[in-house]
């Protein structure tokens, strides 16, 4: 694990929050390197499959010219829901490291566990990461949505 991959998706999240977007960030690291980086684009997109992490895996996927990202690890700002777990399963990412939980939405604290079912063909690591600003900038964003 290394800290300086979730400066690099905090500023994805950025990205996102500028555009009044959900602000969730990911990057995914291949042989120590960013290959790939994306944030949430939800609204602009109206469309449910463009959460940060399927973005981020397309891009990875393109950059390696492969879908298999089995060397690869992907650092995000949230924890993963059900949906994006079950494409990191598909894409064979090694290892996945989150800033933030997400208690209402995310695969591991549902208890759906994608990552490491052994009814499943291939299995990923998730680490619990505590970055505070991952969560802090999620709670300031919904914070400011309530006020309005």
């Amino acid at each position: 694990m290394n800290p300086k991959f979730f400066v690099e998706a905090l500023k994805e999240a950025d990205k996102a929050l500028k555009k009044d977007e959900v602000p969730i960030g990911a990057v995914i690291v291949h042989k120590g390197k960013v290959i790939a980086r994306a944030h949430n684009l939800r609204e602009t997109k109206q469309d449910t499959l463009t959460h940060a992490e399927l973005l981020v895996i397309s891009k990875a996927c393109k950059k390696l010219g492969s879908w298999r990202l089995e060397d690869c690890e992907l650092y995000v700002t949230l924890e993963p829901c059900p949906m994006c777990a079950g494409a990191i399963s598909q894409a064979r990412i090694s290892k996945v490291y989150y800033g933030a939980k997400d208690p209402k939405g995310g695969a591991e604290s549902l208890g759906i566990s994608i990552h490491d079912n052994k009814k499943l063909n291939h299995r990923f690591e998730m680490v619990f990461y505590a970055v505070e600003r991952c969560g802090k900038i999620l709670s300031e964003f919904f914070k400011l949505k309530r006020k309005k």
